[in-house]
């Protein structure tokens, strides 16, 4: 993936987060028992950090040119769709079974990270 389309990928899943975000405040507060909207709320509390986390690693694409960055972006992107995407499916539908999902977002999440660790260590200069 180039950083041009990890840059697109990051504005998308930023309007996504942003529209949930309201979704929910506007939406689902009178829908939703306060345990459910919490779970929303977290779901859109970590797209947010990790759409804004594809636009950082585009940034460091560009500057350090790493296949491994493509990668973690990819990455990145696999986490947010299982982690928030199986709290926001969880919250809609209370089907609890979803929450065992989540959990392969997180360590998306967490190998994500490493990957842009490992590919700054590695970078020239």
């Amino acid at each position: 993936m180039t950083d041009r389309q990890l840059t697109i990928l990051a504005a998308l899943n930023l309007m996504v987060a942003v529209g949930a975000g309201a979704f929910g405040a506007h939406g689902l507060k009178r829908m939703l028992t306060p345990e459910l909207l919490s779970v929303w709320q977290t779901g859109v509390m970590y797209h947010l950090i990790h759409a804004l986390g594809l636009f950082i690693i585009a940034l460091l694409g560009a500057r350090f040119g790493s296949p491994l960055l493509s990668a973690a972006g990819l990455v990145m992107f696999a986490g947010i769709v299982l982690f928030s995407g199986s709290l926001y499916l969880l919250s809609l539908t209370g089907t609890h079974w979803l929450g065992a999902v989540t959990p392969l977002g997180g360590a998306a999440f967490l190998a994500a990270w490493a990957m842009v660790a490992l590919a700054a260590y590695r970078a020239q200069g």
